[in-house]
């Protein structure tokens, strides 16, 4: 069988003479062989470059933004959340400043509306004045607040938090130290006046507390926690003890029968510190209380919380 060829024509644009090429089929295969070669080893040198997934360490690397990608989308969404729960934080120590009786903290900018601080998370239209300094880090806002303003942020809840605390403890310690309690058991048989005609000396005089007359040996106790500032007998008053409560009040309890405890020792709400006897000037068994508000006397039913 006779061999086919075949024959390229070039035709320039200009006015020289086309050219013929002759190709014999034997090297008509040979050139496609050729460009079929050069061909693939362009489009493996492609992979090769632009592919993420040509090479091993091309894949490890692609894995490897990948797993940073999810860890980033993670810590995008932990940062809103911590963001969330500091903009809570805020609009709770707003709530307890109050109740705490502190004055608002300075705010850090921007204007302030009294305004309800529920629901939790802080927007323009629902915030508390006292919350507002940490809104401008929580507000509907599309970006995320920084690491940085958060830690900032935080550092100044727990400066706040510790003066509630510490604010919270001192009056939670005065009321402790408040005698709100009715120190024994009895039936009311003498109060707090100015004036009135003494039992025994038949005169007009003050009478600085309260009488509560109770079966002898009837237990007082301590209205509030304190300090024995005094122990004693003295005339009039028999068997006496005084209480320093701190803040200027003292209370005192006359008429005892058995004291039990010492002075400098400390007591607390609700001790036993004696018993109700008929010691002194006194017609039959009964507590004298008297308390003192900074060295003058008052009437001791105004302190005590009814049960």
């Amino acid at each position: 069988m006779r061999d086919r060829r075949w024959t390229i024509l070039v035709v320039p644009h200009d006015s020289e003479s086309p050219r013929q090429f002759h190709l014999s089929e034997r090297a008509a295969h040979i050139l496609a062989g050729v460009l079929g070669v050069a061909g693939l080893t362009v489009l493996a040198a492609g992979v090769m470059i632009f592919s993420p997934w040509a090479t091993p360490g091309a894949r490890l690397v692609s894995h490897e933004n990948l797993r940073l990608t999810r860890e980033v989308a993670m810590l995008d969404s932990a940062l809103g959340q911590l963001g969330d729960s500091v903009s809570s934080l805020a609009a709770r120590e707003a709530q307890f400043r109050q109740l705490a009786g502190i004055e608002d903290m300075a705010p850090l900018g921007g204007p302030s509306a009294p305004v309800t601080p529920e629901p939790l998370r802080i927007t323009e239209a629902s915030m508390d004045r006292r919350a507002r300094p940490f809104a401008q880090f929580f507000g509907n806002r599309p970006a995320r607040p920084s690491v940085d303003q958060l830690l900032a942020t935080a550092s100044q809840l727990s400066a706040a938090f510790a003066e509630v605390s510490d604010t919270m403890a001192s009056k939670l310690e005065k009321l402790r130290n408040t005698p709100s309690l009715m120190p024994t058991r009895g039936w009311l048989t003498g109060a707090f006046s100015s004036a009135r005609l003494h039992p025994i000396l038949h005169e007009m005089r003050p009478h600085d507390g309260i009488d509560v007359s109770a079966a002898a040996g009837t237990p007082i106790v301590a209205p509030a926690g304190g300090v024995v500032a005094r122990v004693a007998r003295e005339a009039g008053y028999g068997n006496i003890l005084e209480i320093d409560h701190g803040n200027g009040i003292l209370t005192r309890y006359a008429h005892c029968a058995r004291i039990v405890v010492r002075a400098g020792q400390r007591v607390d709400r609700g001790q036993l510190i004696a018993t109700v006897g008929n010691t002194g000037l006194s017609v039959g068994p009964h507590l004298h209380y008297e308390i003192h508000v900074g060295g003058k006397p008052v009437d001791p039913l105004t302190y005590v919380i009814p049960e």
